[in-house]
Formats: C-alpha cells, sequence, structure tokens
C-alpha cells in the first residue's frame, strides 16, 4: 500500500511510502493530478547546482558589464588626472582588465565544484600534485592500496620524514568544515564516521609495513578536501587526522624537518608495500 503527500507551491515535495521503502525528492510545482516531468525525478544537488549556474548567466554577464563600465569610468578619470593620451584607451584597457578578473574569479569558483560534481576525479588530481611536489625529494608515492577486508586509502607517500596515508572527499560548496569541542563536523553533521576509518586505515597500514619490514612505522593521516568550506588557513586537524586543501598536502609532508628514513629505508618500505598492499 503507498501513500502520495504533495504540497502547494514552486518547491512541493513529494514523499512515497510503501511496505518496504521510504523515499524523499523534491519536486517543483508538484501536483497528485499532472504527470512529473522526468527531468525533475530523483535530480541531486550537483545536478541543480550546475542548472542554476547555467541560469543565472545572463546575470552574470549583466554584472559583469556594470563592473566594466566601473572600470572604464575610473580608467578614464585617472588618466585624465596624470595628464595621459588617449584616455578612452586606458578606460578600455581598464574595463577589460576588470571584466577579465571577475570572469576569472567566477570560473574559478565554478572549477572547484568539479570533483563534487563528478566532472573530475579527486584522487587523480591530488596524485599528480603529490609526483610533482614530492618525487623529486625523494618521496616515493603509491596509488589505490589496500589491505584485504580491512582498509584502502587513495595514495600512500613514503619518504625521508615519514609515511602517510592521504584520502579524496568532496562536500557541497556551502558546507563549512570546522572543530568544536575537540569534534569534527561537517555542517551540522558529526564527522567522526569520516575520520575514524581513516584512522584505522593509518593504523593498519603501520602496523603491516612495521612486521614486514622489521622498520618502526607510524603512519598520519590526511585527508583532502576538494570541495567545502575550510578554516581560514585552508587546514583544519582534529580527530586525529588532518584536513586541507589538495594543493596544500605536499606542503604540509615536506614540513617534517626532521629526518625519519634513509634511502635504503625508504625503498624497503615502498617495495614492501607494493607486494604486500593489494592494488585497488
Amino acid at each position: 500500500m503507498g501513500y502520495l503527500l504533495t504540497g502547494e507551491g514552486s518547491s512541493a515535495w513529494q514523499i512515497l511510502v510503501d511496505d518496504n521503502s521510504f523515499g524523499e525528492f523534491a519536486v517543483p510545482g508538484g501536483s497528485i493530478y499532472v504527470q512529473q516531468d522526468e527531468k525533475f525525478t530523483g535530480s541531486s544537488p550537483q545536478w541543480w547546482y550546475e542548472k542554476f549556474w547555467r541560469e543565472d548567466a545572463q546575470n552574470r554577464r549583466r554584472s559583469r558589464a556594470l563592473k566594466a563600465a566601473v572600470g572604464f569610468v575610473a580608467g578614464f578619470v585617472l588618466a585624465l588626472r596624470f595628464g595621459l593620451p588617449y584616455a578612452a584607451l586606458y578606460g578600455l584597457l581598464a574595463a577589460g582588465l576588470v571584466a577579465a578578473v571577475d570572469w576569472f574569479i567566477d570560473w574559478r569558483a565554478f572549477w572547484a565544484t568539479a570533483v563534487w560534481r563528478g566532472r573530475r576525479r579527486g584522487e587523480v588530481i591530488t596524485g599528480r600534485l603529490l609526483r610533482r611536489s614530492l618525487g623529486k625529494h625523494g618521496y616515493q608515492v603509491l596509488d589505490g592500496r589496500a589491505i584485504r577486508d580491512q582498509a584502502s586509502i587513495d595514495h600512500l607517500v613514503i619518504g625521508p620524514g615519514g609515511v602517510w596515508v592521504v584520502d579524496n572527499e568532496s562536500w557541497s560548496p556551502d558546507t563549512e568544515i570546522a572543530t568544536y569541542g575537540g569534534r569534527l563536523f561537517f555542517g551540522e553533521k558529526y564527522g567522526t564516521k569520516v575520520a575514524k576509518p581513516l584512522v584505522g586505515a593509518a593504523e593498519a597500514f603501520a602496523e603491516l609495513l612495521t612486521r614486514e619490514t622489521g622498520v618502526k612505522v607510524t603512519i598520519a593521516p590526511l585527508l583532502a578536501v576538494h570541495c567545502g568550506m575550510l578554516p581560514r588557513g585552508g587546514s583544519l586537524t582534529v580527530e586525529g587526522i588532518t584536513l586541507l586543501k589538495p594543493r596544500l598536502v605536499a606542503r604540509r609532508i615536506r614540513q617534517t624537518a626532521t629526518p625519519q628514513f634513509d634511502d635504503a629505508q625508504i625503498e624497503l618500505l615502498a617495495r614492501t608495500a607494493a607486494r604486500e598492499l593489494q592494488r585497488v
């Protein structure tokens, strides 16, 4: 037996309940008498984000034109003030510069959500950054490693300063990532379910490498956040993990000033990890 509940207006909600399932999804202008358009059925936050972005293009162009006009006036007035020839040319240059900067800011804000929207793969981005920044400093990066039936991670980094596991995650652009009372929060939700598995994976990997190589290993877990609002500075350490922007991961690893392993130990650990850890 099923029940269909609808509301009036442009943000009506449909809730379908039967003996075996419960679902909820937003349906603009929902009605029990009008068949719903399939493009609204099951639409995700990412789908809505792209839809609103496209629909807002005209408003962004108008805003950019207004800013460019202000830039033209400012450039023209400054040219007159300093007695420069061809004041109108300086106005045009200022307008073009303002428009270009405004376009870049808008593009960068949208591109920053690419991983969250499923347009790019976070592990590919982070892996490339790690190799580019760490490879020349004696670090080795292994991607997609797992201990069967126990733990898996996106990247294992082994180098002079120690060993790290790095995972990749992404949240909606308006999700505030913060710590309160020593606990991790994503918006209003606790983040323990994210932190605890990564800490457990680091401990499991450290135990395996220590056992197989005889080299005492401790592993620091890092989480590369591709979309979401981190505190000022782009990093946060709480509940045993460090969350940070992907571009900061390699820098954080290199900040370990005290060498822990020599070249032979690094090679031993890397070969052991490649042999013992399952490739994902």
